[in-house]
């Protein structure tokens, strides 16, 4: 199996309901996400997949959430924007796409802060 990942970063702001303390205030992270494709073979051209387009597709969903309150975008509706249900609103998005290319999103890791992070696998 082969993967590639990309990082980039985002910053925004949530409201976590039901959890208890000072997440239940509004507040805002940088948040950074890391993106993996793959897929068990190479292209012709000896690739995976090119880098330039798992940037475009990352880019394209981290626009939509970028200074913004997670709480009022549509892919949030009704369940709390927890790092957990934002690599999983990632994957999903990103899904239909990567399948077009012959890849499959194989993790979705979202960093809150240097050292606290949540990986979706979609399993």
């Amino acid at each position: 199996m082969y993967e590639v990942t990309i990082i980039k970063s985002f910053s925004a702001a949530h409201i976590l309901s039901q959890v208890g303390g000072k997440c239940e205030e509004l507040h805002g992270h940088n948040f950074k996400v890391e993106l993996s494709v793959g897929a068990a073979s190479l292209n012709q051209s000896g690739l995976l997949i090119d880098f330039r387009l798992v940037k475009k597709w990352l880019g394209e969903v981290l626009e939509e959430m970028d200074h913004k309150h997670l709480n009022e975008i549509s892919g949030f509706a009704g369940i709390n924007p927890s790092a957990e249900n934002v690599a999983r609103h990632i994957a999903e998005k990103i899904m239909p796409q990567a399948e077009k290319e012959g890849v499959k999103v194989t993790k979705v890791k979202v960093w809150e802060s240097e050292n606290a992070c949540v990986t979706y696998t979609g399993d």
